[in-house]
């Protein structure tokens, strides 16, 4: 043990995890170790589990020897992860089998119920330092996978038939339609029409249904000349192969059917691991434990009655709203309000719903179901029943145009051969249609949206889908929330003014802090730092809830707290705020202060200075009190509007009033109070410090260690708009081109059909390098 060198103490903890379970092979191939163990727990935090009811909605598959589930694991961040939890078997061996899918986070577990139970096994991922994510959405309807398994038969059947068709086509290429061996060719061309046959009426289904159901609507989509293009390549090609006066050009029909399905794939696959439409029951624990004449019980959280007395322990969600009924109860509600400092309660006191506890255990009594609450509420805006940026091309909008003008040339070329040289009407007018196929304009769009959205993702910004980047490029302004937002989360900034404290008084000021609950007595304590002394006698301790506390530590009198607590009335007192003030008086002297604001994201003053630079209107709403506004007003120049004690319809109602003046916004925001404005918005981006976990309904998620970058996400998304344009401009003029050649019938519909796919493939190439090389121009493609 000496021997080896850890960059960390947690790397070392999981060096000692795995050389207990002889699991240290794993340094010998790959040099990143895992994550802390967490190695303890609260024994009773996932007791729920042992209830039957609740154990049997989160399992996919249950018999007397197995169990099949999946837990979402937001912590899984490496190689490691992936190693530790694969061999989750050979720590205990009661699970058979443990898979990780790594862009999704997620684990899916099979064990034997006999050796080890599901509240067990769950505790072993806690131990370890994967405590997976179990809400109440969990349970009242199965999380629907975007995993879209017929798309993927399409995409599979289409490839394999292509790829041995153009390999039996071979022969026919490389002998110019001339093969000596008698019957051969025959079989080869029937063979292609038998490999044709399920591409044509399966992998291309969704052509011909898209198309049908555009024109029941009047409206030619542009999936209307893909599947007419289909149609007439596959016609043409089974006449002649039945007829006997040809090979056809079945293996150009396979592929445009192949290239445009994966075209349509790859778009998908950007984001189809992410959840962008929670809703409240995300927020909900899943158990809860209820108390019984002194017996504790775990019950599902659906199942609570008004009347019914629960356990809260630390970090724990309110599920119902509550009257405090024992314990001290410090409530943080910035989930629900936007108030980032946690509220003290008195016994018979009101809890709403979605507060977190902070502190020790606290009973509640309800006062009524989980589903008759305050957060409830919060959805019961018409806005959260409303869909908003919607899966759509920026092509669809020309498609309809391009169709009437392609269809005109088709019978223009018709009628001009028709007139002059009738057995070239078919050729010429397959040709037209073929080369002409709009296939190249939908990838312009496809995949230049889709390089970005992985662009985008590399940047931890995970969007919706396609459709959000056209919302960004018309935005003009932007509404940010505070709390959690542009703030670090669980992270303050603190600084002393006043007279200096001497070493004895310092410890005497910590120790006291360190005696409440208070958030803002505990930061007190933790930022001061003291040598230990051998003797320490508090008395006549006594904490005036929401004021402040006092106590005699080694005899020096020691009172802390607000100004009006201390009566500390100076009239030259600076009233300007720049963060929360707690008064420290020694012996019956004021002393000075201790101010504690927020902790901002690294760079936001210059992503406000680049935005307000680039003519955007910036807007702040907060749930939160005043305290912060002179700080505020520094990093927003003093150009931005400041609204503080905003509630959430507030927030909802700010956005709507923008958006009557015909601007698009963006609004930025973390938490649940958040949610109606992020809906109500052009462009709704939630900040996580978890992207995986906590989210509400929203168009996009934003890492918060990138929030920084909003200008220039911003950028990249008006550049989009361009880089479509330029490559749609291109594949008009290749249009333009080849439509030239087919209408003089000097292109035939074999040489149109092997053009279309190439220049499909060019417009991906140039659609992923130009994309590329914007975002390199505007920063987001740096190495980090």
């Amino acid at each position: 043990m000496e021997e080896k060198h850890f960059c960390c103490e947690g790397c070392k903890q999981v060096f000692l995890l795995l050389n207990e379970n002889d699991l240290c092979v794993y340094y010998k191939f790959d040099e990143n170790p895992g994550i802390k163990a967490k190695g303890k727990f609260v024994s009773e935090r996932f007791g729920y589990l042992d209830n039957d009811e609740i154990a049997n909605k989160l399992v996919q598959f249950s018999s007397l020897t197995q169990i099949n589930v999946t837990f979402s694991l937001p912590q899984m961040h490496c190689s490691s992860c992936i190693f530790l939890l694969e061999n989750l078997h050979r720590i205990n061996e009661g699970i058979t089998k443990s898979q990780t899918n790594f862009q999704r986070k997620e684990v899916f577990l099979i064990f034997n119920p006999q050796k080890i139970s599901l509240r067990k096994v769950v505790e072993l991922l806690a131990f370890i330092g994967y405590e997976p994510s179990i809400s109440l959405q969990d349970v009242k309807a199965k999380k629907q996978t975007s995993f879209d398994k017929k798309r993927i038969y399409k995409i599979g059947i289409a490839g394999f038939c292509f790829s041995n068709i153009m390999m039996l086509s071979f022969p026919e290429y490389f002998s110019a339609g001339n093969l000596d061996q008698i019957g051969l060719k025959e079989t080869f061309t029937w063979l292609i029409f038998a490999l044709s046959l399920p591409v044509f009426f399966y992998s291309a289904s969704g052509f011909f249904i898209t198309a049908y159901k555009g024109l029941r609507q009047k409206d030619l989509n542009i999936d209307t000349p893909i599947a007419l293009a289909i149609l007439v390549t596959y016609v043409r090609s089974y006449y002649e192969i039945i007829t006997g006066t040809g090979v056809g050009y079945l293996d150009s029909g396979t592929g445009i059917v192949f290239f445009m399905l994966i075209g349509r794939w790859f778009q998908d696959k950007t984001y189809d691991s992410f959840s962008f439409d929670r809703d409240y029951l995300s927020y909900f624990p899943l158990g809860v434990t209820i108390t019984t004449n002194g017996e504790e019980k775990n019950i599902p959280v659906t199942k609570l009655q008004k009347g019914n007395r629960v356990i809260i322990r630390n970090e724990e969600m309110i599920p119902a709203d509550a009257l405090l009924i024992n314990g001290n109860a410090n409530v943080n509600y910035s989930f629900v309000s936007g108030e980032n400092t946690a509220v003290q309660k008195k016994i018979g006191d009101l809890l709403y719903a979605g507060g977190k506890q902070i502190g020790g255990a606290i009973e509640l009594e309800i006062i009524g179901k989980a589903s008759q609450n305050y957060i409830t509420q919060l959805w019961n805006n018409n806005k959260f029943e409303e869909k908003k940026n919607a899966e759509k091309s920026f092509v669809h909008p020309w498609s309809r145009y391009f169709t009437l003008s392609l269809f005109t040339v088709a019978i223009a070329t018709l009628i001009f051969w028709w007139i002059n040289d009738v057995s070239k009407i078919l050729p010429a007018v397959s040709s037209v249609l073929i080369v002409a196929c709009p296939c190249s304009l939908l990838l312009a769009a496809t995949f230049t949206y889709g390089n970005m959205l992985r662009i985008f993702g590399k940047n931890k910004l995970f969007l919706k889908n396609a459709s959000v980047i056209e919302a960004m490029a018309k935005v003009d302004n932007i509404v940010l929330d505070k709390t959690g937002t542009i703030t670090q989360n669980k992270e303050s900034s603190i600084i002393y003014t006043g007279t200096p404290l001497t070493a004895n008084e310092i410890f005497a000021v910590k120790n006291i802090a360190q005696q409440s609950s208070h958030p803002l007595s505990k930061i007190i304590a933790n930022s001061l730092i003291s040598k230990p002394h051998q003797a320490l006698q508090i008395d006549n301790f006594v904490e005036h809830t929401g004021k402040g506390l006092q106590a005699t530590v080694n005899n020096i009198n020691v009172k802390i707290g607000s100004a009006s607590y201390i009566n500390y009335y100076n009239k030259n007192l600076d009233t300007s705020k720049k963060g929360t003030e707690v008064y420290v008086m020694i012996n019956h002297v004021v002393m000075g202060k201790f101010i504690v604001s927020n902790q901002y994201r690294k760079g936001i003053r210059e992503m406000i200075n680049d935005l307000q630079q680039n003519k955007f209107i910036l807007y702040l709403l907060s749930g939160d009190n005043e305290a912060e506004k002179e700080n505020l007003n520094l990093i927003f120049n003093n150009k931005t509007q400041l609204a503080f004690k905003q509630t959430p319809q507030q927030k909802l109602d700010f956005v709507k009033s923008i958006q009557q003046n015909n601007k698009n916004v963006l609004m930025l925001g973390d938490g649940l109070n958040d949610a109606g404005a992020l809906l109500q918005s052009n462009v709704g981006i939630a900040v996580s410090d978890n992207t995986a976990q906590f989210t509400p309904a929203c168009d996009a998620i934003l890492d918060g260690e990138n929030v920084h970058l909003l200008q220039k996400f911003i950028a990249f998304a008006k550049s989009g708009k361009k880089i479509v344009s330029i490559i749609f401009v291109i594949s008009i003029l290749y249009n333009i081109v080849g439509l030239s050649f087919a209408v003089q019938g000097k292109l035939s519909p074999m040489i149109a059909a092997i053009l279309m796919p190439l220049s499909s493939i060019s417009i991906v190439i140039l659609a992923t390098i130009i994309s590329s090389l914007s975002a390199g121009s505007i920063g987001l493609l740096q190495k980090k």
